[in-house]
């Protein structure tokens, strides 16, 4: 794989710290803006929801500039707005600079998927695209711990200068290392692609991706109460089960991409098939300390083996809009990140208990695989 590839992943791993770290940075920012925690966790769906308008919004804006340009400007600008949420004491600043910086973060992720796609050969999108999710999964693991940390010691601000501070490097190394295109390259035709991505082909893979990811954070969000009040475990044991989540996760992208390429279907359905089994087991037995650990584990690493995946058959299927797959692919993850833990949200209100999300993500897994047969009869 391009070293370049690996410097994208690293941005990619700022970015991925930033849209999860306010998990645990929450009362400690609540407490210093004087505002209500519901306020304060406002800024997460406000994140979610810049991140699904942005990554289409921003591939489309940033259609005809070369990728390196555009790299450049929603990284800087990604970094910029994380120096002013840092420095600010208004929440209305810090609402729009979390907007902002999901815009930029949509759009940088869109632009790298392309590029990522680009550097490699025809038939190795799916090691690609594993390395730049690496960075997400790698976020989950380390980034969000180390900055529920800073802001235990040094308040949430640390945590907002610390991804700053970690966007430089790469900053530095996309201008040294990301290839620009072409200078002979076709400008994209924004009509062209936009009519690939409307085509059911291509609408059947990011709809099965959708609900795979809907399935993953709808567990995931409600994971914590799960464990304690479900499972049994005591307070102190809900990071390092997350972190396990993150283990899995991590292992599931690295072990797609070696797989993706050659074998997706069969990453895709047996895994698939797998998956929807985990979470009817995972329902079923959370009460037991030993099985939550273990599917913890086992689950998080079949979520992110599958979505990598689809990811990667997004950008197979939309093979003649190059500038605008990994938007469209991007956005339809991050509608099934949102749309995942509202139903289990849902769920929990109407009384069904902590139990509840694991049989949302099994009834998510489920429609994603009655979507999956329908795309496999589209393909032949």
């Amino acid at each position: 794989m391009p070293f370049a590839l690996y410097i994208l992943g690293l941005a990619i791993f700022a970015q991925g710290t930033s849209e999860f770290m306010l998990s645990g940075l929450v009362p400690d920012l609540a407490a210093d803006l004087d505002l209500s925690i519901s306020a304060a966790g406002s800024l997460t769906p406000a994140f979610a929801a810049g991140m699904i308008i942005g990554a289409p919004l921003m591939a489309i804006v940033s259609l005809r500039w070369p990728r390196r340009r555009a790299l450049l400007v929603f990284l800087t600008v990604f970094l910029a707005v994380h120096v002013l949420g840092a420095l600010t004491g208004s929440f209305a600043v810090l609402l729009f600079a979390r907007i902002v910086g999901a815009l930029a973060n949509a759009g940088f992720l869109a632009v790298a998927l392309a590029a990522a796609a680009a550097m490699v050969g025809p038939d190795a999108k799916g090691r690609a695209t594993s390395v730049l999710l690496g960075g997400i999964t790698a976020a989950c693991v380390a980034g969000v711990p180390a900055g529920a940390l800073l802001g235990q010691v040094w308040g949430w601000r640390s945590a907002f200068w610390a991804v700053a501070l970690l966007s430089v490097p790469a900053l530095v190394a996309i201008v040294r290392s990301v290839p620009d295109a072409a200078p002979d390259a076709a400008v994209p035709d924004a009509r062209e692609e936009l009519r690939v991505i409307r085509g059911r082909p291509v609408l059947l893979v990011l709809t099965v991706g959708a609900l795979v990811n809907g399935g993953t954070f709808c567990t995931f969000t409600y994971l914590a109460p799960l464990i304690t009040d479900v499972a049994g475990f005591g307070d102190a044991w809900v990071p390092a089960l997350l972190a396990l989540f993150g283990i899995g996760s991590f292992a599931g992208v690295n072990a797609a991409g070696r797989l993706a390429d050659t074998r997706p279907d069969r990453v895709v359905e047996a895994g698939g098939a797998a998956l929807l089994a985990g979470w009817i087991l995972f329902a079923v037995t959370a009460g037991s300390p030993a099985a939550t650990v273990v599917l913890v584990l086992v689950q998080g690493t079949l979520s992110f083996a599958v979505g990598s995946t689809l990811i990667s058959q997004a950008l197979y299927a939309a093979v003649a809009a190059p500038a605008l797959a990994g938007g469209f692919a991007t956005a339809a993850f991050n509608v099934g990140a949102a749309l995942g833990p509202a139903l289990g949200g849902l769920a929990i209100g109407a009384g069904l208990g902590y139990r509840s999300p694991l049989w949302v993500s099994a009834a998510l897994v489920a429609a994603a695989l009655v979507a999956l047969r329908t795309r496999i009869r589209v393909s032949r």
